[in-house]
């Protein structure tokens, strides 16, 4: 673990393009997370989300099955800022297309998804995934998950000042505002059903999919829904 903190800090963040930086993280982070078989950085620009760098070939794979659906845990880390964790692909029910095909045409048998934190947002997540069942169970693997992200979201402000700050800054304040909608309507479905932050996103996730609606638009209706009751 002292390794991996020590690499990451010698990542160098200034002057060099989002893509490099963002390369070379994903590659430490490869190496240094236990269970690790291969690791991928998803961003999500304008509720868009793109593989913006992976190291070993199954990551992209898994990522972009997400992609076609617009949901699964890369995405759903990312939109609602939660770790999401499946132990095994064979098991698992919260993605049920996603990881059949995941368990038909990827090695991946366990995932590990944790959001990239900007400002009280999330960007993003970086995910990491294996070819054995429950890689990540133990505390090391999402403590080393969590100092890496928190690394990847410091490289892409970086960027966004000093590569990006015309449209991507813009998509950026999007994807905040986006994020903003989906912790208010956290809140609100936390005071009324009592659950957590986890439940109450996984409320909102499984409204998405069943009506086919963004997440955002599923959460800004809770929140104006309870503007009309005041």
């Amino acid at each position: 673990m002292d390794q991996l903190l020590r690499d990451l800090s010698r990542v160098a963040l200034v002057d060099r393009t989002l893509e490099d930086v963002l390369t070379e993280i994903t590659a430490i982070a490869r190496r240094g997370i236990p269970g690790a078989d291969a690791v991928s950085t998803t961003l999500l620009r304008n509720d868009k989300a793109y593989t913006a760098a992976y190291d070993g070939e199954m990551a992209l794979a898994a990522d972009e099955l997400q992609y076609e659906r617009g949901y699964g845990p890369c995405m759903d880390a990312g939109r609602g800022g939660v770790v999401l964790r499946i132990d095994d692909m064979g098991t698992e029910e919260r993605w049920p297309d996603y990881v059949a095909r995941v368990r038909a045409e990827t090695p991946v048998r366990s995932s590990l998804s944790v959001p990239l934190p900007y400002q009280g947002a999330t960007i993003g997540a970086l995910n990491i995934y294996s070819s054995e069942i429950a890689a990540f169970a133990s505390p090391e693997s999402l403590t080393a998950g969590l100092d890496a992200a928190e690394i990847i979201a410091v490289a892409v402000a970086n960027a966004d000042s000093h590569w990006q700050l015309g449209e991507q800054a813009r998509n950026m304040r999007l994807a905040m505002d986006s994020r903003a909608v989906i912790e208010q309507a956290k809140g609100v479905l936390m005071a009324q059903r009592r659950v957590d932050a986890e439940q109450a996103f996984e409320i909102l996730r499984e409204a998405s999919q069943r009506y086919n609606r963004k997440l955002r638009d599923i959460a800004l209706g809770i929140v104006e829904s309870t503007k009309g009751g005041r």
